[in-house]
């Protein structure tokens, strides 16, 4: 049994998150939240955990980067993806740098309020777990950023990008940095 492991990252706030997997011959259980674990493990808590997504992604398609007003842990429940953490809090010392992550079954992230979370499928589908700090609703503070801008230069694995008109819409770092002087 691999256990519950956190590292922290470059950017304040993220964390590596690897967790517990339990396997036998039917196949494997991927521990993904004890209590016990998140107590003794130093990261900020995240509460009762409201709300849980499970979005299966195809090869190619990017997710994001949305940065909602709520602490998110993250994981792959199966497949793998490329995970690109943002700091899209302009008041940040960190503010525009991002951080990539190959992730497979049982690894995740911690991703504080204020950074954007994105991925894209690299496996032909995938499955990225999230659980939030708040209820997600229409509306929630936070911001989002285009995955495709320049100015960040996310080296995606897959080329040819599935993405939503919606994130495709976002504004860019620049945009987002004029907004909030």
């Amino acid at each position: 049994m691999a256990g519950f492991e956190v590292s922290e990252t470059t950017i304040p706030g993220l964390f590596r998150v690897d967790s517990k997997i339990v396997e036998d011959e039917r196949g494997s259980v991927m521990v993904l939240h004890t209590n016990s674990d998140y107590g003794t493990s130093g990261l900020p808590s995240i509460g009762a955990r409201p709300q849980t997504n499970a979005p299966l992604t195809h090869r190619g398609a990017i997710r994001g980067i949305h940065a909602e007003a709520a602490h998110k842990h993250v994981a792959v429940a199966y497949g793998e993806v490329y995970a690109a953490i943002v700091d899209l809090d302009p008041a940040s010392a960190t503010y525009g740098q991002w951080e990539g992550f190959e992730l497979t079954r049982g690894q995740g992230l911690f991703v504080s309020s204020g950074l954007g979370n994105s991925f894209q499928g690299v496996s032909e589908t995938s499955i990225y777990l999230y659980d939030f700090e708040a209820e997600w609703y229409l509306g929630m503070p936070g911001r989002a950023c285009n995955p495709l801008d320049p100015e960040l230069n996310i080296p995606w694995p897959i080329k040819e990008v599935i993405i939503s008109e919606k994130d495709r819409r976002n504004p860019s770092l620049a945009d987002i940095r004029l907004a909030n002087e």
